[in-house]
């Protein structure tokens, strides 16, 4: 006579989501200007910030900044990382990586070592790579 021996079922690994843009990895939840908000002043800090309203007045961050679509800045900006898909008024200075969406308006000048820029963004202003790379341009695959 044979037994039944139960054979365990193989089951595959769970799946590792992928953040593909900084913030999505970001370890803390972000600083938030929500969208219909004004902020007049300056704004300094260390975590992630994100703006979907609007801000009048300077910005430096040791960590990463987003200025959402439909967020609008007004002022001077020095940030680790950011990706802007809203619009910036006034000099951009990155010290690591700047991701410029489709629907970003920028006027003013732009400084960092890597910068990618999606087609359909508009710049208005010097474009400075600080690192001497070749400035990446992408078809941008999320929503604007």
């Amino acid at each position: 006579m044979s037994a039944k021996v139960p054979v365990p079922l193989k089951v595959p690994a769970p799946l590792k989501s992928v953040a593909r843009r900084f913030l999505d990895r970001a370890p803390v939840s972000p600083t938030m200007i929500g969208a219909g908000s004004l902020f007049v002043g300056n704004l300094s800090g260390a975590g992630p910030f994100v703006v979907a309203g609007e801000v009048r007045g300077d910005g430096e961050f040791a960590g990463d900044l987003n200025v959402a679509v439909g967020g609008e800045w007004t002022g001077n900006i020095r940030a680790r990382r950011a990706i802007i898909a809203g619009s910036v008024t006034g000099r951009l200075c990155v010290s690591q990586k700047l991701e410029i969406g489709r629907s970003a308006v920028i006027r003013g000048s732009v400084s960092a070592p890597q910068i990618a820029i999606a087609k359909g963004a508009i710049v208005d202003g010097e474009i400075e790579i600080t690192s001497g790379d070749e400035m990446v341009q992408f078809d941008e695959k999320r929503g604007a």
